[in-house]
């Protein structure tokens, strides 16, 4: 098994424009380019076969667009498994409260009316990328922060239930890798790596290797406090090998953790 790979993040943002016009498109593309790594779309059926295919952090669309509107296309966002934890910025002329309430029902995570300043949605982006970011930091260095800290809608807590009961399911194979996973979930390789990655920032084996991890801090809670048993209870071949991965990703040994939950519990009595 290999040891525990860096906290991945990407040199900028990635970013999915939307909008049926094509002045629109070239004029915020150029402006976010300084910021961000931009794809763009004209409507939304071109707007889902890039999200098939590409890792895209967020999505900022028009409402108004032909063939598939916004409203249509953050629905169908929401509604597909691989794709529902990416967040949505819908912009529309509508100013009426009804189509706020709209916008809103179909899982959109901010509404801009038009006109708009471009610092008003870089704002609006910033905040919705860091926000999750902090989420993702706290699940991957917290022992006892669960995976479902970073689910952002209902398809995400079943998809992060379903992913964690695969990997404790098969605890005890030390050869547990993305491919057998992906078999597992029934989805592709490809699918399956862009959806984690996108959640957490992580790859699959860091994930994989992650519940380990926090398997073996449940077992310390409950009481399990003999390293060599914990590190086989897990999945781990080497001792030697878990408290290091151990010490990477929680920034204390297995041994301090220990003796911060008997702190604790006797605190406690």
């Amino acid at each position: 098994m290999k040891e525990m790979g860096p906290f991945l993040k990407t040199a900028k943002p990635v970013v999915l424009l939307v909008d049926d016009s094509e002045d629109i498109l070239d004029y915020l593309s150029r402006d976010f380019n300084k910021k961000y790594h931009t794809y763009t779309a004209k409507n939304g059926y071109e707007a889902m076969a890039i999200l098939q295919q590409e890792f895209v952090q967020l999505v900022v669309s028009d409402v108004m667009m032909p063939k598939m509107d916004g409203f249509e296309f953050c629905t169908a966002i929401k509604s597909t498994p691989a794709l529902s934890h990416i967040p949505v910025i819908l912009l529309t002329a509508k100013n009426t409260l009804q189509s706020k309430i709209e916008g809103l029902k179909t899982g959109a995570d901010a509404y801009i009316e038009k006109p708009f300043s471009l610092d008003h949605l870089y704002v609006q982006i910033d905040n919705l990328l860091e926000n999750r970011l902090q989420l993702k930091e706290c699940y991957a260095r917290s022992p006892l922060v669960y995976i479902n800290r970073i689910a952002y809608s209902k398809e995400d807590e079943v998809f992060w239930r379903q992913l964690t009961d695969m990997i404790l399911d098969n605890l005890h194979d030390t050869d547990l890798d993305v491919e057998r996973i992906a078999v597992l979930m029934n989805m592709s390789k490809a699918t399956l790596y862009r959806k984690i990655k996108s959640i957490s920032d992580m790859s699959p084996s860091d994930i994989i290797n992650l519940t380990r991890l926090k398997k073996s801090a449940d077992l310390i809670n409950a009481g399990n406090c003999r390293i060599n048993e914990l590190a086989k209870e897990v999945g781990y071949n080497y001792p030697a090998q878990f408290r290091r991965n151990f010490q990477k990703q929680f920034k204390m040994s297995p041994a301090e953790y220990i003796e911060k939950v008997r702190l604790a519990t006797s605190a406690n009595i």
